[in-house]
């Protein structure tokens, strides 16, 4: 009769074969995840010392990779950008990024506040948030999204004297651009924005809520040439909403284009939401021109509670209907 030891010492020596295995597994994995992060780390380094050169300097304070076993991403203490032939410098607080292992090319990043920018002709701006959160699927030429929401969104602006004065603060924004095709779509949405009345001459606007929905041609082309210019580039607004309490406000729609002079051509529709509510508002913020509001406003009230009239631009001059509004100034 076989002895009942055999089949123990058979599972003894397989389950032995099994944690070797793991073990061996699990620390070829752990040489696999440092010599990779090793490396990575070595690249950013690379590529910072790139980028530093004919005047401009950027810095990514203690780089170091983290994100053992299972994440893989990099963290700086700090990040400073300048470009000393443009007089124009930004600079926040600690930097992080986070990728699965098993999905490398789906990246996650957060940044500390605040941002501060400084440029020629502008106050210094900082900007401040509880979370700026954003991610990107990688791909080449461009991203194939990104993706940026902050919550409690702050901005200030510091003049000649040095005193910083509040522009705004949002409750919630988001922004996402991905490419189609040649183009580039571009979308956001902010809530609860207000306004600092120092930002606007005294002026008090209630809580605004936004959102907007547009197409760039041949964007891609655009981000490519790294020349941010609009002459000669056309568009498309699908949507473009600005609302106080979610019912009255403004909506456009339409394709626009800018020519080689900068002057804006524009075949849009503008929908007046609740026009009625809307001549309150503007008649709170704006007294002096109370009775100009009721007057335009009654009359497009009687055409529903949303009408559409139609807004063009040529050449830069903007009729609404057949009323002339102005010119809109060139653009670069």
């Amino acid at each position: 009769m076989p002895s009942s030891q055999e089949p123990r010492a058979n599972y003894s020596r397989r389950f032995m074969w099994l944690g070797l295995f793991i073990v061996l597994l699990f620390g070829g994995y752990s040489a696999g995840w440092f010599w990779f992060a090793g490396k990575a780390e070595s690249e950013v380094r690379k590529a910072i010392a790139g980028v530093n050169r004919d005047g401009v300097s950027l810095e990514c304070a203690n780089p170091e990779i983290k994100g053992f076993p299972f994440r893989i991403g990099l963290f700086c203490d700090r990040l400073d950008y300048e470009d000393a032939g443009r007089r124009i410098s930004a600079s926040a607080g600690s930097f992080r990024t986070a990728a699965q292992v098993y999905q490398p090319m789906h990246s996650v990043l957060e940044i500390d506040g605040p941002l501060r920018i400084t440029a020629p002709d502008l106050p210094q701006l900082q900007f401040n948030w509880d979370l700026l959160h954003a991610s990107a699927r990688i791909a080449k030429p461009l991203p194939e999204r990104i993706s940026v929401e902050t919550l409690k969104l702050s901005g200030q602006a510091a003049f000649i004297d040095g005193v910083a004065k509040p522009l705004f603060t949002a409750e919630q924004t988001q922004t996402h651009l991905r490419p189609n095709g040649a183009n580039i779509d571009l979308a956001g949405t902010f809530t609860g924005l207000q306004i600092d009345p120092q930002a606007i001459g005294g002026l008090t606007l209630p809580k605004l809520d936004g959102s907007a929905d547009t197409s760039l041609n041949n964007g891609v082309a655009l981000v490519e040439s790294r020349q941010p210019a609009l002459r000669g580039r056309s568009g498309s607004i699908r949507s473009l909403t600005l609302t106080s309490g979610g019912t009255t406000g403004v909506a456009l729609s339409g394709p626009w284009s800018v020519g080689d002079d900068g002057l804006i051509d524009a075949d849009l529709k503008v929908t007046i939401q609740n026009p009625r509510e809307l001549s309150r508002i503007l008649s709170q913020v704006i007294p002096e021109q109370a009775k100009q509001f009721e007057t335009a406003f009654t009359g497009l009230a009687l055409l529903g509670d949303a009408p559409t009239l139609p807004l063009k631009i040529v050449k830069g001059k903007v009729t609404l209907g057949f009323i002339p509004l102005g010119m809109v100034p060139a653009v670069d």
